[in-house]
């Protein structure tokens, strides 16, 4: 379905398999309506007994008796009243659950359709603006068909069967009840179109405020340090006012609805009161008629004015809901092969690889590298020569633009990724772990692993000794992102982890760039133990982490300038010799 589609259609189309659960509540609603609708027309039946008594509208039926009569009016408000709840139980029920389920598949669809993007798209996303259209825009929704759902319908309910009534009874009075109907539904399309531009830029603002409160939460160390508490403040400050700004504008224009539909109502209710007395005082309308018409005249108008706080429920899920199928309509630009890999050696090819980022310089430009099977290789380079983008073509996070990445001889665009990056543990600079236990978080790796293999891993990893002086020792609770750790020790779990994913390619990203030298030393004996037998990538800024590497790559401006061991690369007086210098301290010593 087109995006220029109606959000609401979209949305049926997209929960198609809750269908079934849409007709039913609807069918609820309308019949809770329809007997909540009846109680006016008794009451002007037995004001109808008591005027006429042997001439009344139930004597016509075959009821003389007016006492019969009454009997049966009390029989038909028991069972009125029982249909009545017994159907807004159910509506109830339904259009809860709906929105329960609906909020929930549409989060989940979102979020899953999130993790099969490329990693290119997120560079152009705020997490505080993903979050919103997860949680805050799924909300609104749910609000709605909470209740905005009910309303409408039922609304919708009255019109037609008080309209219907009141033509019976009384068409001449009728037609002063419905005359304000058109104008108070078209004014309503009116004010929603007019509120829905209003929303969008809401729902954007709430975005914005999102992204710069994630990010200010998260980077609340840094902010401390340059004592920018009252900057961010500041920051904050004019966010979440253009948000208030943006909120008063829909506000503003959302209040100004039921007054200005209270006075049609007005119209309508004194008409048909004036009119409608005329006719009874000249016989023409009978007293309980009469009284029907009046008592019926407000069940249909008094509720219109609740149309502006629907419509504004109404509006707030249809903003909301664009915002979410939108992002579920973005296109997944890396399309996976079918290819399984059945026992991966771990022989990896670069052929003259381009590459570059949008609006930006080529990062890659005619990288060709082979790695044996089994072959530890270390990728060194500037800062942007392009070591980290190489990693990632491998794990198809992004696709080069020229070139070819294989693997075991199959190109990684014919491979299935779960089979494909099944098939590599990758350690980061950046170590991402999970709020919950550190055996919960070296179990990450592979959650069927036994519990000796996870120590296992642990071992391998020399994160025993830290992880048993913990205060609870595998089962500390490690904080979000493991914040109640050290970086060394993070960077161990992270390890483990890779330890026990036991892929026959491993990749370490700068795995060791921020930690002090002990805990350096420590995780480089790690890495030479899990290498043993497997294809290791191993990128550094510090050349002692590659120094034993089979074959070092040194990439500047986006190529491989230099090839080979440690020795031969010192020997060779070229980048490599220079950087070596650098940080060994010969260079100065040189001076």
């Amino acid at each position: 379905m087109s995006e220029q589609s109606h959000p609401l259609l979209r949305l049926l189309g997209h929960l198609r398999e809750y269908r079934w659960q849409v007709w039913l509540a609807s069918f609820c609603s309308i019949m809770n309506k329809f007997w909540d609708l009846a109680p006016p027309i008794l009451i002007g039946m037995a004001i109808d007994v008591v005027t006429y008594k042997e001439d009344s509208m139930l004597a016509d039926f075959g009821y003389p008796d007016p006492y019969d009569q009454f009997l049966i009016l009390v029989a038909l408000t028991v069972v009125i009243w029982v249909l009545e709840s017994l159907f807004e139980y159910w509506f109830g029920v339904l259009w809860r659950n709906l929105a329960q389920n609906a909020q929930h598949e549409l989060r989940m669809d979102a979020y899953e359709h999130i993790q099969n993007l490329e990693m290119q798209w997120f560079s152009g996303q705020t997490t505080g603006g993903l979050m919103a259209i997860m949680n805050d825009d799924v909300n609104q929704l749910e609000r709605f068909l909470d209740q905005g759902a009910n309303d409408l319908l039922q609304v919708a309910t009255t019109v037609i069967v008080v309209g219907g009534v009141m033509f019976i009874l009384a068409p001449s009075v009728a037609i002063y009840a419905i005359l304000p109907i058109p104008i108070i539904v078209g004014g309503s399309f009116m004010f929603q179109r007019r509120i829905g531009v209003r929303y969008a830029k809401v729902r954007k603002e709430v975005g914005d405020l999102n992204a710069l409160l994630n990010n200010n939460l998260s980077g609340i160390t840094t902010i401390k340090s340059f004592t920018a508490e009252e900057r961010e403040v500041e920051r904050v400050g004019v966010a979440s006012r253009s948000y208030r700004d943006a909120n008063r504008d829909a506000i503003r224009l959302s209040a100004s609805f039921v007054p200005l539909i209270r006075m049609a109502i007005l119209f309508a209710f004194t008409a048909n009161m004036l009119v409608g007395g005329w006719l009874a005082l000249e016989g023409e309308l009978s007293i309980g008629a009469y009284s029907i018409i009046v008592f019926i005249t407000q069940r249909l108008l008094w509720p219109l004015t609740r149309l502006g706080q629907t419509f504004d429920l109404y509006q707030r899920a249809m903003a909301s809901t664009d915002r979410v199928l939108n992002l579920l309509d973005t296109p997944i630009g890396l399309v996976e092969g079918d290819i399984e890999l059945d026992d991966t050696k771990g022989e990896i090819a670069f052929d003259n690889i381009g590459f570059s980022y949008p609006e930006r310089e080529s990062v890659l430009d005619g990288v060709s590298l082979n790695i044996e099977a089994g072959e530890t290789i270390g990728l060194v380079g500037s800062t942007g020569s392009g070591k980290t983008t190489l990693v990632g073509l491998l794990l198809r996070f992004h696709d080069p633009l020229q070139g070819s990445v294989s693997l075991d001889g199959n190109d990684v665009k014919e491979l299935k990724l779960a089979s494909l990056r099944g098939s590599i543990s990758l350690v980061s600079q950046n170590t991402t772990l999970f709020p919950g236990t550190v055996r919960d978080n070296i179990l990450y790796g592979r959650p069927s692993a036994s519990e000796e293999e996870v120590l296992e891993a642990a071992r391998i990893a020399e994160a025993t000794n830290f992880i048993n002086e913990l205060p609870e020792g595998w089962e500390t609770d490690i904080g979000e992102d493991g914040h109640r750790l050290s970086g060394g020790q993070r960077q161990r779990l992270a390890i483990a982890r890779a330890v026990l994913k036991d892929a026959p390619i491993l990749v370490f990203d700068e795995a060791t760039s921020n930690v002090d030298n002990e805990t350096e030393a420590a995780l480089q004996r790690s890495i030479e133990r899990i290498s043993t037998d497997r294809t290791t990538i191993i990128i550094a800024h510090r050349l002692s982490t590659v120094r034993n590497a089979d074959k070092i790559a040194v990439l500047d401006s986006g190529k491989i300038t230099e090839l080979g061991k440690h020795e031969e690369l010192v020997d060779a007086d070229g980048l490599y010799s220079r950087l070596w210098s650098v940080q060994t301290g010969l260079a100065a010593s040189n001076d």
